[in-house]
């Protein structure tokens, strides 16, 4: 019986380009849905509030709210509580609905629960 050193076998996978283009294109499909949907929904709730309140937020700020939840989103944060200048936003992130709203004086005496970040803008 002879013994031979082990070798160790180094496989180099071939260069597949059609798999890489195919990979570059799921990736850029997949940002670019994810990109084109940044938009916070209102659940019936929080709708009924804001018309209650008779709280405005601009398109503009809507933007920026759902940019910010977004960002969260990316970062871990699943029920952000959004404070604005005139509004105390609760949104799940998860969902992208906004599940509550009151005006900011409002939420000077409130006690927050179930959130895992702020988002103050």
């Amino acid at each position: 019986m002879q013994h031979l050193p082990l070798q160790p076998t180094v496989q180099v996978p071939p260069t597949n380009t059609a798999s890489a283009k195919s990979k570059q294109s799921f990736i850029s499909h997949l940002q670019e849905a994810a990109t084109s949907n940044r938009e916070l929904k209102i659940s019936k709730h929080a709708n009924e509030r804001l018309t209650e309140r008779n709280i405005q937020i601009s398109e503009q700020e809507w933007r920026v709210v759902s940019d910010k939840v977004f960002e969260a989103r990316a970062k871990g944060v699943n029920q952000p509580l959004v404070l604005m200048e005139q509004a105390a936003l609760i949104v799940s992130a998860k969902n992208a609905t906004v599940i509550t709203a009151m005006e900011r004086t409002e939420a000077k005496n409130q006690l927050f629960t179930n959130i895992d970040g702020t988002i103050v803008l």
